[in-house]
């Protein structure tokens, strides 16, 4: 193949700029070869280098806790749970490629989550996701969302790892541009997890896993730009899964971790050889020299730049202990996979590559990577405009509904509050049986076999309530993920993310970024909930519009007795229910606001975070003296859907309530205020004394709603539904409209 010559406007079109283009120059002392331009180009995206977020990243609570490894330092992050064990999570998106081709995209985001637990030693446990897209009304919609479930559900499934929690939310501003973020949660002993660095002069450089195709060639590119109308014909940086080929890496790579004969591993994900090879090296302090001739290749006629770049699925580099590899090909053969010595470790700091008797590469591996020469900016900010309007709105100008019970159902069988029954029948959320509370609950939580401890995990972000108020509304996303967590009887440990954002050189948007960073972070110390690593997806934007911003979190906590795990719904007739914490009439961004009165207006609910630290320390102290028999957050809908689904979430069971909730101004501010730090809890009529009497010691507010029985949900005598009508909307919503004819 004849190389095209590398010149600035070639440049350009690779996604780099001029300077960009100048400072790669003199690097190099000379221009680029058209593989060089390419690694650089992958190499200094967006995607792999952070350049616009990097910055900011840094500010975030990186360490201390139970962290074992400080965020970003390794493939997924790692926290002590004891019993001499650790745990790995990460949450990465997938967003651009779902967008153009949903079923690929979403499986393979899956995969890619998972080899980064995997590559760590861990053997994973548990997937997450969190959804987002635009309304159901619309059919491009359903398409991109059954899609996106069925590839999460396929490989997931075939790979045998259960997906037991997530979120899925429509709104109209994810139209264009979905958002599909994978997360995954693994085991490992604290003694043995492996690390993505190479050194030690000498040592081979193993390509192991499927062969190399073209696929997914600028993968990271295509992630570090706008959707357009253009991006239908980007299929080929869309990568193709294989789950089967996974398991068996899987399996072979936690073997030669746990025999001692690696000296690191990395997934090659977004930007393939070029990512691995470069990263592991400057990590290491090290050089590479690689020969691409010994790469496996599923098609004809590759050229480097095509190896280099492509990403092709379920591939790792591995640097051998020297003397070992005899024996690590043994164990990729027996687990019928490739095995190859494609280079070996150099002490001159360059990643040199060769194919076909040329030299393709030579470019100092630090120069290529984020805390190396990758560019690092600070972008401009500034307040949108429509900040000032949305605080401005007066909610006293909403009318009063004419039907309250008609509104209260309108709002409780939006697809946002409904149950997403239909998305997690399609996922096997048992496979391992360690799945103690699967999807539906306000966490999931998984039995650490031979330990007598959980983990409690969970994915969060209201995003109406980020763009609001993105500060605020970031605060909210941390400080829910610990209520869920806590609502399950665990304690907060660290924190996850996955930053969907729009395009970071628009002021607007690089300020939303900018709040929403000081937020998480604020919230994070506070809880003593540090960043482990995650994600940064800009340029969320379609022709149309940019997404809400939605900085999602992914947590997880550690629930040190069985007997504390907590499920969010009703178990028996005539228990006592409360609620803790405080109304503050706050519809800002409310789900009733948006399916009523058709409004994203406000302010976010405002977050106290000592308020809600101190209701979810006497949480947890309640469920410690078994004084409770369920949690449930209040979130989405208010506090009468939260009670709504605490009667019907366990379909097996309904049990109907008759509550009187507090009324300060209007019933419907009431009603569906969606004030923070509040929490649903049922109590066995005997525990009543010791249950009042331990809150009143701990200044915590409280209030006694009523009693759970009988087959109607009976609010202020105002509203009363039949319990199977509810359960019907709750459990039937969203697969009637996706089951639907056209």
């Amino acid at each position: 193949m004849q190389e095209p010559e590398v010149t600035l406007e070639l440049a350009l079109e690779h996604g780099l700029n001029e300077e960009e283009y100048e400072r790669i120059l003199k690097i190099l002392n000379r221009t680029p070869t058209f593989t060089e331009l390419g690694v650089f180009s992958v190499m200094w995206s967006e995607h792999c280098s952070y350049k616009n977020s990097i910055a900011l990243l840094k500010t975030l609570p990186r360490e201390g806790g139970r962290l074992l490894v400080s965020a970003g330092e390794e493939n997924a992050g790692l926290v002590d749970i004891g019993d001499d064990l650790a745990v790995a999570f990460k949450i990465e998106s997938h967003n651009h490629p779902s967008a153009v081709e949903p079923y690929q995209g979403a499986a393979t985001g899956v995969g890619g989550i998972m080899r980064d637990i995997f590559t760590m030693g861990a053997r994973p446990v548990a997937s997450l996701n969190s959804l987002r897209f635009g309304s159901l009304d619309d059919a491009r919609t359903r398409y991109l969302f059954a899609g996106v479930v069925k590839g999460i559900g396929d490989y997931g499934n075939s790979f045998g790892v259960p997906t037991v929690a997530g979120e899925v939310y429509f709104d109209e501003s994810y139209r264009g541009n979905p958002l599909v973020n994978a997360m995954a949660v693994g085991i490992v002993s604290k003694k043995i997890y492996a690390s993505a660095i190479a050194k030690g002069e000498g040592n081979p450089v193993m390509i192991v896993g499927s062969s190399t195709g073209r696929d997914g060639i600028h993968g990271a590119t295509f992630a570090s730009e706008e959707l357009s109308e253009k991006s239908e014909a980007k299929r080929p940086s869309v990568q193709v899964g294989d789950p089967f080929t996974e398991k068996l890496l899987l399996e072979a790579t936690l073997e030669i971790v746990k025999n001692g004969w690696l000296i690191g591993i990395q997934d090659m994900g977004a930007a393939g050889i070029s990512c691995s090879t470069s990263e592991m090296s400057a990590k290491g302090k090290s050089g590479m020299k690689v020969d691409l001739d010994k790469v496996p290749l599923r098609e004809d006629g590759m050229s480097a730049y095509e190896i280099m770049l492509s990403e092709s699925q379920e591939r790792m580099l591995c640097v051998v202990k020297k003397g070992y590899e005899d024996r690590v090909k043994n164990v990729f053969e027996k687990w019928d996979l490739h095995c190859e010595i494609i280079g070996q470790v150099t002490n001159d700091d360059n990643l040199t590559v060769e194919y076909k008797g040329e030299k393709k590469v030579m470019i100092p591996a630090e120069e290529l990577v984020l805390g190396g020469g990758a560019p690092v900016y600070i972008r401009e900010q500034k307040e949108p405009s429509y900040i000032k309007e949305t605080r401005a709105f007066n909610f006293n100008s909403l009318p009063q509904p004419d039907d309250l019970t008609g509104a209260f159902l309108k709002v409780f069988s939006s697809p946002n509050i409904a149950s997403k029954r239909w998305v997690y029948e399609q996922y096997d959320s048992m496979v391992r049986t360690n799945t103690v509370v699967g999807p539906g609950c306000d966490a999931a939580v998984i039995y650490l076999k031979g330990t007598g401890k959980a983990l409690a995990m969970k994915t969060d972000c209201n995003a109406r309530y980020v763009y609001l108020n993105p500060k605020e509304g970031t605060k909210i996303a941390v400080a829910e993920a610990a209520r869920n967590i806590v609502c399950s009887g665990g304690v907060p440990l660290a924190i996850t993310n996955c930053l969907n954002f729009g395009n970071p050189y628009k002021p607007e948007i690089y300020w939303q970024f900018t709040q929403a960073i000081e937020g998480m972070g604020e919230a994070c110390r506070f809880f003593d909930t540090p960043v482990t690593g995650g994600n940064v997806s800009f340029y969320n934007e379609s022709p149309d519009t940019a997404v809400y911003p939605t900085p999602t979190i992914g947590m997880v906590g550690l629930i040190e007795e069985l007997k504390n795990i907590t499920t969010s719904y009703f178990k028996d007739e005539n228990d006592l229910i409360y609620v803790l914490g405080d109304d503050k009439q706050e519809l800002g961004g409310s789900e009733y606001m948006k399916v009523i009165h058709n409004k994203v207006a406000g302010d976010s609910p405002q977050l106290n975070l000592e308020a809600e630290k101190k209701m979810q320390d006497n949480l947890l102290s309640l469920i410690g003296k078994g004084l409770i028999k369920s949690a449930h957050d209040i979130s989405e809908g208010g506090i009468i859907c939260a009670i709504a689904e605490c009667c019907v979430m366990d379909n097996e069971n309904l049990t109907g309530a008759r509550v009187n909730i507090p009324v300060k101004n209007r019933n419907d501010f009431s009603f569906f205020s969606e004030s923070q730090s509040r929490v649903i809890v049922s109590v066995n009529e005997q525990s009543k004394d010791e249950f009042e009497q331990t809150l009143k010691s701990k200044d915590q507010a409280y209030y006694l709603l009523g009693r759970t029985g009988g087959t109607k949900l009976n609010v202020n005598n105002l509203i009363q539904v039949d319990i199977n009508k509810l359960a019907d909307l709750y459990f039937n919503t969203i697969s009637d409209i996706m089951n639907s004819e056209e």
